[in-house]
């Protein structure tokens, strides 16, 4: 490679890395944790989904709103959640006018569905179909929820910086980008030397040597993982910007109607006929019936159209189990009152080209096609990536600590990095305060995560920096994390008695697996910390 090829992808490569470094960090802790999303759902309630599965059941549901609302009218959209166990729910106000209420006080939906204005006569809310519990979405927030929604920068949503898409949208998709950007770059520039160093690694060299060797071989080895999670994530954050240009073309600017033929949207337009329907209707019955149909499939959605009204429409959407078809969805909407079939989609036979494309992304991107042992690959590759930034930081740092360098630039640097080493490094043991500090909370809510969780982080930055120094900041997080990691499954067993032979014993492996994973990140803290208190140098700033 000439050295002009070389310098552009060397400076692309690390402009790009440095610009983002911190971000993308945090993008990687909090995805590679949400492949367990279900599983710190489970863990923090102390309510297994392993081996109890609740039947769901709509017509409860139902009969509880029609005690708190004259139901005629209303659509109902249920969105259930992959365990199968909860659904949000979102009612709108009745299309029949003499029960609706056209003047009603309107206010802004916190609801991650129901955005826009909501009528205080409509609801929106989540169930639980094992004890039948009801709550807000902020009363039914959860740690997984959140480290979800923190893997795509959700709470950055709340900054009131509008460009065409919520703010935190917007920076993980800028992210996104500028990571693939690192990506290609990083592969040209190691190009030549991928052959001969590809297992190269001297941990007994060197720092810069050790640092360098780590991000190399890190991220070759990487490589494919994270430019499949890089694409895929562009895909999903920003596909409103490679939507626009399609809608505009071929749709003559109506997004609508593309997301409804990318099946993100069912339209279900139904003209109210104000004459009430003279039977009554079983939704379970009907669920069960295309069920059994569909044995191979998970409900997705449920969609009801002018309850109670003689136009009364029900749909209901399905998701194949990846095992049985990778690609496919599975529709079928049906006229109530006399049971004709509008429209029936198989998800074993009938799968589209949209399908198998939505599919390949999500399956790709979320790693739910090959069960917990493929679920645990994509947690460690994650966290890999999370090292290769680190180390990526870290060689920036030593190739600019010289002599020749003058005082003020070193200084910058080292607080740049300072800064960038404490964000990433603190989370673990955020993390995992977060989770020890819910067990002993009497009440859980939206609210009470974002404190402890960003307050916590915030202290934790704000130590890790004052220290002004490397080895002592990676010291320090390895020490609480192995100490905090260790106290999540005592917490558990303190506060809930469900221990880990409890949990093992009663087959709760969702709750069981949580407790074994932080005790497993514990002990690699743990010989981590020993590792660098033996070895480590210390890098703190220029006095």
């Amino acid at each position: 490679m000439d050295q002009r090829k070389y310098n552009i992808y060397f400076h692309t490569h690390t402009i790009s890395g440095i610009i983002i470094a911190a971000l993308l960090f945090v993008i990687f802790f909090a995805g590679s944790f949400s492949f367990f999303k279900d599983d710190i759902t489970a863990w923090q309630k102390g309510k297994s989904h392993s081996h109890v599965q609740s039947q769901a059941d709509f017509n409860y549901v139902l009969d509880s709103m029609d005690t708190k609302h004259n139901l005629l009218g209303r659509n109902f959209d249920f969105y259930i959640l992959r365990s199968g166990q909860e659904t949000y729910v979102n009612m709108s106000v009745s299309q029949d006018t003499t029960i609706s209420k056209p003047q009603a006080k309107s206010e802004k939906s916190k609801g991650r569905r129901g955005r826009g204005l909501r009528n205080e006569d409509s609801a929106y809310f989540l169930h639980s179909f094992a004890d039948k519990s009801q709550s807000s979405y902020e009363e039914g927030y959860n740690i997984g929820e959140f480290l979800y929604r923190l893997h795509f920068l959700a709470q950055l949503n709340q900054v009131p910086i509008r460009l065409g898409t919520p703010f935190g949208y917007l920076i993980a998709g800028i992210v996104s980008f500028l990571f693939l950007f690192a990506l290609i770059t990083g592969l040209f520039l190691h190009w030549d030397k991928i052959k001969n160093n590809f297992f190269l690694f001297r941990p007994w060299s060197k720092w810069k040597t050790v640092w360098t060797d780590m991000h190399t071989v890190l991220g070759v080895i990487g490589f494919p993982f994270q430019l499949v999670f890089a694409i895929t994530g562009i895909i999903l954050i920003v596909n409103f910007a490679l939507i626009g240009p399609f809608s505009k073309l071929l749709y003559n600017g109506d997004q609508e109607e593309l997301y409804q033929d990318l099946q993100y949207n069912r339209k279900m337009e139904v003209t109210y006929s104000y004459q009430p329907l003279s039977k009554s209707f079983d939704v379970n019955a009907f669920v069960n019936n295309w069920m059994k149909e569909w044995p191979e499939s998970d409900i997705s959605r449920l969609y009801i159209r002018n309850y109670g009204d003689k136009s009364m429409q029900i749909a209901l959407e399905t998701t194949p189990k990846s095992n049985a078809n990778f690609a496919g969805s599975g529709y079928v909407r049906m006229q109530v009152l006399d049971g004709k079939q509008l429209e029936v989609k198989s998800p074993k036979t009938d799968a589209t080209y949209v399908d198998w494309v939505k599919s390949l992304v999500y399956h790709l991107h979320f790693g739910d096609y090959g069960g917990l042992t493929l679920r645990i690959v994509y947690f460690v590759l994650g966290l890999l990536g999370c090292v290769v930034i680190i180390s990526g930081i870290m060689i920036w740092l030593v190739a600019r600590e010289k002599p020749n360098i003058p005082t003020y630039k070193r200084k910058f640097n080292f607080w740049a990095a300072n800064l960038f080493v404490s964000i990433s490094l603190s989370m673990l043991p955020v993390t995992a305060f977060t989770l020890i500090m819910l067990k002993f909370s009497p009440t859980i809510n939206q609210s009470l995560i974002y404190n402890l969780y960003f307050y916590s982080w915030l202290v934790m930055i704000i130590y890790l920096l004052i220290l002004r120094d490397l080895t002592k900041v990676n010291k320090h997080t390895l020490v609480l994390s192995a100490i905090l990691s260790l106290s999540v499954p005592i917490a558990n067993g303190v506060t809930t008695n469900l221990w880990l032979w409890k949990t093992l014993q009663a087959k709760s492996y969702d709750i069981f697996f949580i407790d074994i994973l932080f005790i497993t990140i514990s002990i690699l803290c743990m010989f981590a910390f020993l590792k660098v208190k033996k070895q480590g140098k210390s890098f703190k700033i220029l006095k």
